[in-house]
């Protein structure tokens, strides 16, 4: 179940009946997150494909948007929108890259801004806030890799207030990278759920704890479970892989941001609202963190751990 462009600009219906409508959604593509919060109208428009997902019964049902990660859409995003579907709760799976002309950002992850992934999220949840079939107060947003990060940031007050999306429910990233983070990592209301490998070699569980702690201390409801034995993407069905093409630094100190989206490189203290994802990645590079390959897995053993905890995590924050 991969998709390309042209499949995913069609209806999709799963063999249990499950019926998937098509949707195009007007989004941006922000050059860097200053401009998604100080500078939203230059941001260019463009528009972002869609599934929704909709349980039998009557509505409004909440949603859980479902945001991929450097190998785009994937079968078991698509299978955890089935699950999500099946606990009474509506999902939508985005597509970022179809509209981009991108197939992977595997090698190359400033084909488009990190700003851009998490505008993706709250423009998706602006659109489905209008849908009759949707409860406009219960929508979250569920991520994995890059689309962890896209919903972490997209639960920022400072992000969310330069939006007119409503408040997010909830996030739950999956492996996130987090190395982009604001120094005032409020999420207000929403609640935040992180889950990580311990042998991550793409992501940081490090970094990904210490977001995740910064969150709490800041006042949010924010948890991480690590999981034993796993590797980036676990929630897969396919073999212990290398990517030789990987380009990660699991170990570069993090970019921060301040609130009005501007850099802040590691070696300075001063916001720059000129700086883009690229700065931050050549600084990895020069300073020696940039690593070429990484390891991607499915877990068999361990994968029914995700689908639990996911599963443990949406109907609790939807059923508020």
């Amino acid at each position: 179940m991969d998709y390309d462009g042209a499949v995913y600009e069609e209806d999709f219906c799963f063999e249990n009946g499950l019926a998937g409508e098509a949707l195009t959604i007007l989004s941006a593509n922000p050059k860097n997150f200053y401009q998604a919060i100080s500078d939203t109208a230059t941001m260019p428009r463009l528009d972002l494909w869609a599934k929704l997902f909709v349980p039998d019964g009557a509505g409004p049902f909440p949603v859980v948007i479902v945001v991929p990660g450097s190998l785009g859409l994937q079968s078991h995003h698509l299978s955890h929108t089935a699950t999500i579907t099946d606990a009474g709760i509506a999902a939508c799976a985005i597509d970022p890259f179809g509209p981009r002309g991108v197939v992977s950002t595997v090698d190359n992850q400033i084909q488009y801004s990190f700003a851009a992934s998490a505008w993706d999220v709250l423009t998706t949840a602006e659109f489905l806030a209008t849908r009759p079939e949707v409860d406009a107060s219960r929508i979250g947003a569920q991520g994995h890799s890059r689309g962890g990060s896209a919903v972490l940031s997209a639960a920022s007050v400072h992000l969310a207030s330069a939006s007119d999306a409503p408040k997010l429910a909830g996030v739950y990233a999956a492996y996130p990278w987090c190395g982009h983070q604001f120094l005032n990592p409020t999420v207000g209301s929403t609640q935040v759920r992180a889950i990580i490998g311990d042998l991550d070699d793409w992501c940081s569980p490090t970094q990904v704890q210490a977001h995740i702690q910064a969150i709490r201390v800041a006042g949010g409801d924010a948890s991480v479970r690590i999981v034993g034995g796993a590797h980036h993407s676990f929630d897969r069905t396919t073999p212990l892989e290398h990517i030789p093409d990987a380009a990660v630094a699991p170990g570069a100190p993090t970019v921060y941001m301040a609130d009005d989206g501007a850099f802040i490189l590691p070696t300075s203290d001063q916001p720059d609202p000129a700086l883009v994802d690229l700065d931050g990645f050549l600084y990895a590079a020069k300073a020696g963190f940039a690593i070429r390959g990484a390891h991607i897995a499915g877990t068999p053993d361990i994968a029914p751990a995700f689908v639990e905890d996911m599963t443990t995590f949406w109907t609790t924050v939807m059923a508020q």
